[in-house]
């Protein structure tokens, strides 16, 4: 599946901490319970199996996506508190070994970031100029997107990971120009230029344009 289809309303998840036993409630401001997402990205498809059972034997933490992708890659992104996330990207890596070809540990994820990942949008707005980022990795994709929306006001529109498009992501945004504009230039310099493959934006996009994010 690709992270973000849908594009629902509703309001967005927030970190579980699971059932079970009672346990002291979480501090919201405790930087160890902000919410962090975990990726890891294998060559190896039998591997990347192996390593998703592991990492969420080890610690508590949400799967957001586990399958393979092309080109004969397999991903696995999930989320939860820092300290957990940290521990089954540690015991992921260390499985994973030689087939790891990228990984990511992306702490204090901004909201709309983790709505994406849930299937939850927001909507273009008449006035809106609509900002597109393309990148080559799964991994650059969720970083370019969370740097965005920590640099200006724009909000996120959609959110594509990797399937169906040969292992790349891409994302767009929406917002008064100005700040689409700030927010594609903070997404593009936060990740290596190589793994860039374009920005875009379009100033109040036309009404019968169809297409995702709109």
């Amino acid at each position: 599946m690709s992270p973000g289809a849908g594009g629902r309303r509703a309001a967005p998840s927030s970190a579980g901490s699971g059932a079970g036993a009672p346990s002291s409630p979480r501090d919201p401001t405790d930087p160890k319970d902000a919410p962090a997402l975990g990726l890891v990205e294998l060559e190896s498809i039998a591997k990347g199996l192996v390593v998703a059972d592991a990492l969420i034997k080890k610690a508590e933490v949400k799967l957001y996506l586990s399958e393979p992708m092309t080109p004969g890659k397999y991903v696995v992104l999930f989320r939860g508190a820092v300290a957990e996330v940290q521990e089954s990207f540690d015991e992921a890596v260390a499985i994973g070994g030689a087939t790891v070809l990228d990984k990511l540990v992306l702490t204090q994820v901004h909201r709309m970031v983790l709505a994406g990942l849930d299937g939850t949008f927001e909507a273009l707005g008449a006035q809106d100029a609509l900002g597109i980022v393309e990148t080559h990795t799964i991994a650059s994709t969720v970083l370019a997107a969370d740097t965005a929306l920590k640099r200006a006001r724009v909000r996120l529109t959609h959110l594509h990971l990797a399937k169906g498009i040969g292992g790349k992501g891409w994302f767009t945004l929406a917002g008064a120009q100005h700040d689409v504009e700030a927010a594609l230039e903070g997404a593009a310099t936060r990740i290596e230029q190589r793994l860039l493959v374009a920005t875009e934006i379009i100033q109040r996009p036309h009404r019968d344009l169809k297409g995702p994010g709109l």
